[in-house]
């Protein structure tokens, strides 16, 4: 039950930023479930190979090539998606960050104590 809230709560995250932020778009709440549903996949079995194929980078970086990493899993998942639209690595990493931001504080309201 609670993957499938953590999965509607990220739906909602990419809705909000995708009415935010000009240059990405989403075209209906089924689409955006689909994005959360392929980012979550995406997350889980393309960023590890990306992280230990770019380690040498990572380190000379201190962590901040992770960030192009999660633009890159981004554009992916907009390559994959008909529907999902981000225009270029900026607008993914922008989105990026704030789809992090949002799911930490949506996902915060799921803890329980």
């Amino acid at each position: 039950m609670k993957l499938i809230l953590r999965v509607l709560l990220s739906a909602l995250a990419v809705i909000l930023l995708a009415n935010f932020l000009p240059n990405v778009s989403v075209d209906s709440y089924v689409t955006a479930i689909i994005v959360a549903v392929v980012l979550s996949l995406l997350n889980f079995l393309v960023k590890p190979i990306l992280v230990i194929l770019t380690l040498p980078v990572t380190i000379l970086t201190f962590g901040l090539f992770l960030l192009i990493i999660n633009a890159i899993i981004i554009l992916l998942a907009d390559y994959l998606i008909t529907g999902f639209n981000v225009e270029g690595i900026w607008w993914a990493l922008l989105f990026s960050l704030l789809l992090s931001f949002l799911q930490s504080i949506l996902f915060s309201l799921l803890k329980e104590d």
